[in-house]
C-alpha cells in the first residue's frame, strides 16, 4: 500500500498532535498538519486529487471553519474526501456537512480504532 497523503486541521494543538500520532503509528501516511485554518485553506487550494488523498478537519475553528474549507475545496473542483471532527455536535451542521460531501462527522473525543477503520474504509472506496 502506498502511503496516503493526509492533511489534518485543528486549532487545538493537543488534539492535532494526537490525531497525527494515531495516523503515523497506525497507517502508512504522509501527514501535513495545520493549527491555522487560513494556512490550511491556502495549502488545500494548491492541491490536486493526486497530491492529497484526504482531509481530516475540526469543524469549529477561528478564521475558516470546517464547512468553509469544504465549500472552498469543492468550489475549486477538488474531490478528496473530508472527515470532520467536532466537540460541538449539531444535527443541522452534520446534515450540511453531508450535503457538501463530507464522508464522516466524528464527535470528540475521537476513538482511535474508529478513526483508523474509517480512513481505511474511505480510501478503499475512493481508490484511484
Amino acid at each position: 500500500m502506498q502511503p496516503l497523503n493526509i492533511a489534518v486541521i485543528d486549532d487545538d494543538e493537543i488534539t492535532l498532535e494526537l490525531i497525527v500520532d494515531v495516523l503515523e503509528s497506525e497507517l502508512p501516511v504522509n501527514v501535513v498538519s495545520f493549527s491555522n485554518s487560513a494556512l490550511a485553506r491556502e495549502f488545500l487550494l494548491k492541491q490536486t486529487s493526486d497530491s492529497l488523498d484526504m482531509v481530516i478537519s475540526d469543524m469549529v475553528m477561528p478564521g475558516f471553519d470546517g464547512l468553509a474549507l469544504l465549500r472552498d475545496v469543492r468550489s475549486a473542483d477538488l474531490m478528496f474526501p473530508f472527515i470532520f471532527m467536532t466537540a460541538y455536535e449539531s444535527r443541522q451542521t452534520k446534515l450540511l456537512a453531508r450535503q457538501l460531501g463530507a464522508v464522516a462527522y466524528l464527535v470528540k473525543p475521537i476513538v482511535r480504532k474508529k478513526l483508523v477503520s474509517l480512513i481505511k474504509q474511505t480510501m478503499s472506496s475512493y481508490a484511484k
